[in-house]
């Protein structure tokens, strides 16, 4: 019944949102709206009936997105509350990375699993990486979404692109002052030093290194604890942040750009489909369990575009799930710099795109180079503001590409960024599955 609730909802919504885009009949107008409040009062009742935070996150989604466009004005105001949300968040994330990653490491007992488990990592993140920009670019010369796109007038200007050298991000992920990288929210940075910190702990006496020990677990501890308060307001939170959305740059803004829209999200569920499902038969996680513990720091992540407001959820849920939490604690942090799918498939994209709105054509020995050039320049974004565009910029000057295609992504961005940002929260909660199947870390009963 539950069921047939939630989906009835849902495509009645869905079908007159639909609807209401396709016409312009003041009376077929009030129908369709009188539909999609019906859709939502019908899933409003199976939110209420499961108890449970997932639904109304995702209820609050449709909510937003129906009074963005029915109240554009009133909307454009509602940001407020999703940056409340936000900055709540962002006091975990850090605290959270350190105590975790400290604990990870020194409660772990053997340094030498602990360095095995972090290679192991790395390689799964490494491989994953490189298909997911296989992928984009094979995506985007299939579609060929850029070719025929009148580019913006020339008045725009861009914010400046630093250059991506290698040694400049080696410089950038070690510390110079801990509270200032945590005050910064540079969380690179900060697991370079918890790292560090957890290496060094390990190697003191037992007695010595226990009460600090317990005392990062207690931390961590109740960092989770506030996040389970913090989260009591995320369905406001993701709310208005999809009711601005709609509101300041209206439902018809995706139609110009429709086709590189589609293509963004056929390509990340071809993604899950052909490279995730299989990962996951392969290291035998049930998927029907893991789909549930994945659902909510997945939802949250595609409401509020950002990976940090996901990731305290995503790490309780993936103990939840039966993970032991010295495996979520090292893995999830370094997936959260190294291991961004959805990030790493757009810039394969976007990069071609740019190509393709300036009539270049790039021959296939090109996009290798740019496509080798993107498996390094992707790693640790996450821990630089606007990393992905700076990435984009740096690939685009490197292969003369022009810069002015860009302010037309940039008119989107938020939307694509919603579907790159689900994908990487659910692609490290996988990885972290799989690494803790790989260590013989993962109970029986997670197979049932």
């Amino acid at each position: 019944m539950q069921q047939a609730l939630a989906v009835g909802g849902v495509t009645l919504f869905a079908a007159a949102a639909a609807a209401s885009l396709a016409t312009v009949s003041p009376s077929l107008l009030t129908l369709e709206e009188a539909c999609r409040l019906l859709g939502l009062g019908l899933f409003a009742i199976f939110a209420w009936k499961s108890r449970s935070l997932t639904p109304w996150i995702f209820f609050a989604m449709l909510a937003g997105g129906e009074l963005g466009h029915d109240a554009p004005v009133f909307s454009a105001n509602l940001k407020f509350l999703s940056d409340i949300f936000l900055r709540l968040i962002k006091t975990i994330v850090a605290p959270l990375i350190l105590a975790s990653l400290i604990n990870g490491i020194a409660g772990h007992g053997e340094l030498k699993q602990v360095g095995r488990m972090g290679v192991k990592a790395l390689i799964y993140f490494e491989v994953v990486t490189t298909f997911a920009l296989a992928i984009g670019m094979a995506a985007i010369n299939i579609s060929k979404a850029g070719v025929g796109l009148t580019l913006p007038a020339a008045s725009g200007t861009l914010p400046p692109a630093a250059p991506m050298h290698w040694q400049d991000f080696l410089v950038h992920v070690v510390p110079e002052n801990i509270a200032k990288s945590i005050a910064e929210g540079q969380i690179l940075q900060v697991a370079v030093f918890a790292t560090i910190f957890g290496i060094a702990l390990a190697l003191l006496p037992e007695e010595k290194r226990t009460p600090l020990v317990r005392l990062m677990e207690s931390f961590a501890e109740v960092m989770f604890r506030f996040t389970g308060i913090v989260m009591y307001l995320a369905p406001v939170a993701v709310g208005a942040a999809m009711a601005y959305t709609i509101g300041h740059m209206g439902a018809s803004v995706l139609l110009p750009l429709g086709k590189l829209l589609l293509t963004l999200y056929i390509s990340l569920i071809a993604f899950i489909l052909l490279i995730l499902v299989p990962i996951a038969l392969w290291a035998k996680i049930p998927l029907r369990r893991f789909v549930e513990f994945v659902a909510e720091p997945a939802t949250i992540a595609f409401a509020t575009a950002t990976s940090e407001a996901a990731l305290p959820t995503a790490m309780e849920n993936m103990e939840q799930f039966g993970i032991p939490r010295r495996v979520v604690a090292f893995v999830i942090p370094a997936g959260y710099s190294f291991n961004l799918d959805g990030s790493a498939l757009y810039l394969a994209m976007a990069s071609l795109f740019v190509a393709q709105s300036a009539n270049i054509h790039m021959g296939w020995g090109e996009q290798a180079m740019m496509l080798a050039m993107l498996v390094l320049t992707s790693k640790g974004i996450a821990g630089v503001p606007r990393a992905v565009l700076v990435v984009l910029m740096a690939t685009a000057t490197t292969f003369n590409l022009p810069l002015e295609p860009m302010l037309v992504l940039l008119g989107v961005d938020a939307v694509m960024d919603m579907g790159r940002t689900s994908l990487n929260v659910i692609g490290n909660c996988l990885a972290c599955a799989v690494i803790a199947r790989w260590e013989g870390e993962l109970p029986a009963y997670t197979e049932e």
